[in-house]
C-alpha cells in the first residue's frame, strides 16, 4: 500500500498533502482530549505495534503479500484522533529511516493508510457496535467487521487519486481491480490481527480500550474480610500464644 515517489504525479501529492497536514492539525487539537497520563502510554505502545506490525508482510495471493495498516486498531484502542497521529508518525519514520513510501508520497500515504482507514473504520466499528449487544464479544466482532472494510476503503481512495493523478501506463480498471480484489485479502488477516487485539487488552484493561469505554465494566478482585475470633466455651477467645 505504500505509495512510492513519482507513482503520483505532483499536484495531485500536494494536494494530498494538503488534505494530510489538515487531517494531521484535526487530529492534534482532538488528541487533547483523548490522552491523559493513562492512556498517553498505551498510545506509544500502539504506534510501536502499528510500526512493527507494518514491517511484517504475510502471503496474499498470486505471488503477493500484506501487512497491517492499522488505522482501524490505533481508533479503536486509543481514539480516532491519536490513532491518525499514531500511524502518521509510522509512516513518516518508515518514509524516512527504511524509505518503505517516497517523502513526496507522503501526503497520498498518510491520506490513504491514515484518514481513510480511520475515518471508514471507527465510524463503522461505532455504527456496528449499537446493532448489537453491549459485550466483549461484540467490541471484537465490531472490531472485526470495521477492519475488513476499512482496507478495501484505503485501497479505494488509492485507486481515485491514482485515477486522477497517475504516471504509469496501467489502465485505471487493471490498478482497480488488483487493488480491491487484493485487500479485500488483506483486509480479512488486518480484521482477526485487529479483534485479537483489542479483545486481548478488553480482557485485561478494558477501561483502557476508547471504543468501548464505558460499555465494560472492569474486572473486581475480591477480597476476603477477616473473620474475628469465636468466643469459646469459657469466654472470649484469647490470641495463642506460643
Amino acid at each position: 500500500m505504500h505509495v512510492p515517489d513519482g507513482f503520483i504525479n505532483a499536484p495531485v501529492s500536494v494536494a494530498a498533502g494538503v488534505v494530510a497536514v489538515a487531517g494531521v492539525g484535526v487530529a492534534l487539537r482532538g488528541a487533547r482530549r483523548e490522552l491523559d497520563d493513562r492512556t498517553a502510554p498505551l498510545a506509544g505502545l500502539t504506534a510501536a505495534f502499528v510500526f512493527a506490525a507494518q514491517m511484517l508482510n504475510f502471503p496474499v495471493a498470486s505471488g503477493t503479500s500484506g501487512h497491517l495498516l492499522g488505522g482501524t486498531l490505533a481508533a479503536i484502542l486509543v481514539g480516532p484522533y491519536t490513532g491518525v497521529l499514531c500511524v502518521s508518525v509510522v509512516l513518516l519514520v518508515q518514509a524516512l529511516l527504511f524509505a518503505d513510501g517516497g517523502l513526496s508520497a507522503l501526503g497520498v500515504n498518510i491520506t490513504v493508510m491514515a484518514l481513510v482507514t480511520v475515518v471508514v473504520g471507527y465510524g463503522l466499528f461505532q455504527l456496528v457496535l449499537r446493532l448489537l449487544p453491549k459485550n466483549r464479544s461484540s467490541v471484537g466482532a465490531a472490531a472485526f467487521v470495521a477492519a475488513v472494510v476499512s482496507v478495501p476503503a484505503s485501497a479505494l481512495a488509492f485507486t481515485g487519486l491514482y485515477a486522477v493523478g497517475g504516471t504509469t501506463d496501467v489502465s485505471i480498471g487493471k490498478v482497480a481491480a488488483a487493488m480491491v480484489g487484493v485487500h479485500v485479502l488483506i483486509g480479512i488477516g488486518e480484521a482477526l490481527i485487529t479483534a485479537v487485539t483489542v479483545s486481548s487488552v478488553l480482557a485485561v484493561r478494558p477501561d483502557l480500550v476508547h471504543g468501548a469505554r464505558g460499555l465494560i465494566k472492569p474486572p473486581r478482585l475480591r477480597t476476603v474480610e477477616a473473620s474475628e475470633p469465636k468466643a469459646g466455651p469459657g469466654g472470649p477467645a484469647e490470641p495463642s500464644r506460643a
